[in-house]
């Protein structure tokens, strides 16, 4: 998929569309005016970094564990945990369990319930 004009990086992981944001008002915009409640949404932990957003149009309950997994691998190299030796903590919650708070900055989320997963950093290349 292309990216050009877009606010986001656009990815295929095994036929689902997987978004990448490219900065803080970005990242906002693509949480809160792109993506749909049921969309599954991933940020790596305790770092700065790009809101990833895993398009789910079939509204599964669960998407498959390849996937997550990838889409959490971008994540974590999309952020400042990307030079990490080791795995890095991404957490991942649908979109709908997110809020933004008054007086948040730009990009910054508050999760209603979200699980996590430990992967390594991968970049889009490295697929």
């Amino acid at each position: 998929m292309g990216n050009r004009g877009r606010q986001h990086r656009a990815f295929e992981i095994e036929g689902f569309d997987v978004l990448v944001g490219k900065g803080d008002a970005e990242n906002d915009r693509l949480t809160f005016g792109v993506a749909e409640p049921h969309d599954l949404w991933l940020h790596v932990a305790g770092a700065a970094g790009s809101h990833v957003v895993v398009r789910n149009p079939q509204r599964l309950d669960e998407l498959p564990r390849e996937v997550v997994e990838r889409a959490a691998e971008l994540a974590a190299f999309f952020s400042k945990a990307r030079a990490a030796k080791g795995k890095v903590e991404v957490h991942v919650c649908r979109v709908g369990d997110i809020r933004k708070r008054r007086g948040y900055a730009a990009g910054e989320v508050a999760l209603k319930r979200f699980s996590a997963v430990r992967v390594y950093p991968r970049g889009p290349e490295e697929a």
